[in-house]
């Protein structure tokens, strides 16, 4: 089920709140819990056992760790065994298929594919396990006692299957005494309603021009450019999206989610854009793989491979297939060379800034076409040594198409609105104007993104096959 769908919107989240809100706060987690599991069934049903088995060993392990502390020796085996099976886990259900496909074409062999399909949030919820038992083994946390707030911490459905990344950390007090204020609960909502206007209304309309750009049998230059511009917008706008729906609903909630984007269009450096971009798995390979490898306190050439470790794991993080690994090497390399140069600090912000887009952009493009003789096509395209001509017909014409939108989503992508509210406080008349003029515009949009969901078939979410 996805945020962005008519059952959840108008079925599902309703009675959810209205269980919810009539649930007595000593049995909240439970419904909540109950719910979620709900919620993953509806698209997982046979999968929702895995999600129990990861659940089950981590808090068992947290409740070892706990019992061993001072035992070092004890302990090291039950992080291990959590490692083990978190990763073990992903290994066989998201990286079998890839190892079989490889090991055929290298050597020639015959083995049938597993045919594993590939559990929603996979990615997602076993690195929240899996940092639950390393933060137990280094004391950074507690071990929670009830079993009922862990599997609730583990499986409530606004992050379960796509984020951000929650550690333990950031909501072990909320999971025990939480209260929503009515303020709360509306500006979560007003969050949620962000997040569906850009995934419906951007996302989704940018996505299929993007489509139709890599369906094409030739490619202009300029055709090239424009669909990897769609693109870039819709992958930001999809996944952002759908980060301020979940932030949004748990705020309604009472929780208080980490931000997982900031604006990372605006940034200055390949750097900057990964300190904007999928805040919280950033976050988490530099606390759990970076710094634990040595990080930048053993000298230039180990930090640099570090570097190199950490962004091919994020590679194939994102998917089984070798392009994901590429697209990891890639900023990894990027990333290596602004650290030893430190071209960053010497360009002037607006180079800084268009350096950063089309590097940005020619990852997307590795990280979109999963097919390598594909993605090598649409690069010459894209560098002019295949394209058709520079521009074209059908350039122009989708470009006419949606300019509208493409021109929204790159305002969008800027805070201009947010400095326009901040330049407005202290001002009564501008933040009444604003104010009316926001529930307007928020009325009007969501009657629009309800329309456009009845009518329209096309509604994915790209961050759902991570």
């Amino acid at each position: 089920m996805v945020f962005s769908e008519i059952p959840f919107l108008l079925y599902f989240f309703p009675l959810f709140l209205l269980c919810y809100f009539i649930s007595p706060a000593r049995i909240k987690n439970l419904t909540l819990l109950i719910f979620s599991l709900l919620f993953y069934a509806w698209g997982e049903p046979v999968y929702i056992l895995l999600l129990l088995l990861s659940s089950v060993v981590d808090y068992v392990n947290g409740r070892a760790l706990e019992r061993f502390e001072g035992k070092k020796k004890i302990q090291v085996i039950f992080l291990c065994i959590s490692v083990a099976v978190n990763l073990g886990l992903m290994g066989i259900f998201k990286y079998a298929g890839l190892f079989i496909d490889t090991v055929n074409s290298v050597f020639g062999c015959g083995i049938k594919p597993v045919g594993l399909k590939l559990p929603l949030g996979i990615s997602f919820f076993t690195f929240q396990t899996m940092s639950y038992s390393i933060d137990v083994y280094r004391r950074d946390v507690k071990a929670e006692h009830s079993f009922i707030n862990y599997m609730t911490y583990v499986c409530m459905f606004p992050q379960l299957v796509a984020g951000p990344i929650v550690r333990y950390s950031d909501i072990s007090e909320k999971l025990k005494n939480r209260k929503t204020s009515v303020s709360d609960f509306c500006s979560g909502f007003v969050r949620f309603l962000m997040g569906l206007f850009k995934k419906v209304l951007i996302a989704n309309q940018v996505g299929l021009l993007w489509n139709i750009v890599l369906a094409a049998d030739e490619r202009s230059l300029a055709f090239a450019w424009l669909g990897l511009l769609a693109y870039s917008l819709q992958i930001y706008f999809d996944f952002s999206g759908y980060s301020d729906m979940a932030i949004g609903m748990g705020k309604m909630l009472g929780f208080s989610y980490p931000e997982n984007f900031n604006y990372p269009y605006i940034c200055t450096s390949i750097t900057d854009f990964w300190r904007r971009w999928h805040m919280t798995l950033s976050g988490w390979f530099r606390d759990y793989v970076y710094i634990p490898l040595g990080g930048n306190r053993k000298g230039r050439a180990r930090q640099m491979l570090n570097l190199a470790i950490v962004w091919a794991l994020t590679g194939l993080w994102h998917g089984a297939a070798w392009n994901f690994l590429l697209w990891g090497m890639y900023f990894g390399l990027i990333l290596i060379i602004e650290k030893l140069t430190g071209l960053p600090k010497k360009l002037p912000k607006p180079i800084g800034r268009l350096y950063s887009l089309i590097l940005i952009m020619l990852g997307w493009m590795i990280f979109a076409i999963e097919d390598l003789k594909k993605l090598a096509a649409y690069a010459s395209d894209i560098f002019g040594f295949g394209a058709n001509g520079f521009a074209g017909k059908e350039f122009f014409y989708q470009l006419n198409n949606y300019l509208f939108v493409l021109l929204t989503g790159a305002v969008l992508c800027t805070p201009v609105f947010p400095k326009l509210a901040e330049k407005a406080k202290g001002n009564e008349t501008a933040e009444k104007t604003l104010g009316i003029i926001g529930l307007l515009a928020g009325m009007l949009l969501t009657a629009v993104c309800i329309a456009m969901l009845v009518a329209d078939s096309y509604n994915p979410f790209l961050y759902f096959r991570f």
